[in-house]
């Protein structure tokens, strides 16, 4: 055989060998796209019984109004509530949000948060917190978010008629998540409550906890351009309504005719920050006995 021959077969032989060696090795086939998906799907997936798995959340039922109840009992819900009140409430709102959003705002702090409280209570202090709000929502736009401060005696709920519900006592808790699971949608598009909450044993410590300057102060920022409203407690007897003036911009404190003390006034009047913006309502002024609810007469003025 010659060189060349033995050459040509050592070449074949040396190919043979490799073909044979490659047979003997097990094949690995590469994972086709939807095979690399279901893998990446099933890294993901968590157990069942996976401490990461989270019910889903319930949205919260918006709060209906009762608009034939609220308009029979002197609340001004639309354009058919009693015009004298819609006047009167159109008056005492305009100065509130010249406060609120005018050139006056840029000299307090926190304009747009206001305080409606009175010297002592049954002085009709809820009754013109909803009607301000009320007025305020039918702004074509502005949105007004009325709270219940008033957490040692509620009755946002009653007065509006609907259940009592989780709210602000469970947010300074910290027994809800956040903020905007007490903020409940009505069936006023531009009205927005937060109710008092569950009466709890800290509730006078709550109202001047850190966590409500806090509160304050995100619905300060937060909402620029929204009204807050809070109905307070009355002041004389209860150190906390102070306090929360330091939160607010703006305090409209109720006075009932023929019965407020004018001594209670400006002793209440007295224990509020001085920074802020003080108006008053003349609350119960009949002059007819045809008004149920009598006139609202109004004033804004500065302490002395």
């Amino acid at each position: 055989m010659s060189t060349i021959e033995k050459a040509l077969a050592k070449q074949k032989q040396a190919e043979q060998d490799r073909k044979n060696s490659l047979k003997a090795e097990p094949t690995s086939k590469p994972l086709q796209s939807n095979e690399i998906a279901t893998a990446n799907i099933k890294e993901k997936i968590p157990s069942s019984n996976s401490s990461i798995t989270q019910p889903a959340k319930r949205e919260k039922e918006a709060i209906i109004l009762n608009g034939d109840s609220l308009n029979k009992r002197g609340f001004i819900y639309s354009t058919k509530s009693a015009h004298h009140i819609q006047e009167e409430f159109r008056h005492i709102k305009r100065k509130l949000l010249n406060n609120a959003f005018g050139p006056a705002s840029k000299t307090l702090k926190h304009s747009n948060l206001i305080m409606v409280t009175s010297s002592t209570p049954n002085e009709g202090k809820t009754f013109i917190s909803i009607n301000l709000a009320l007025s305020i929502a039918l702004e074509q736009d502005k949105t007004v978010l009325l709270i219940d401060a008033d957490v040692l005696r509620p009755s946002l709920h009653r007065e509006l008629e609907f259940e009592s519900k989780q709210g602000l006592l469970e947010y300074l808790l910290d027994e809800v998540h956040s903020l905007s699971d007490v903020i409940y949608n009505t069936n006023i598009a531009n009205l927005k409550l937060i109710p008092a909450g569950k009466p709890h044993h800290l509730t006078n410590e709550l109202l001047a906890s850190k966590k409500m300057a806090l509160l304050a102060e995100e619905l300060a920022k937060r909402y620029p351009d929204r009204l807050v409203i809070f109905d307070c407690p009355p002041i004389l007897g209860v150190t906390e309504t102070p306090v929360l003036s330091s939160l607010v911009g703006q305090a409209v404190i109720v006075v009932e005719e023929s019965k407020t003390k004018l001594d209670n006034v400006k002793n209440a009047v007295s224990q509020l920050n001085e920074d802020i913006a003080i108006g008053f309502v003349m609350n119960k002024t009949v002059r007819s006995k045809k008004d149920e609810y009598g006139y609202y007469g109004y004033g804004y003025g500065k302490k002395n």
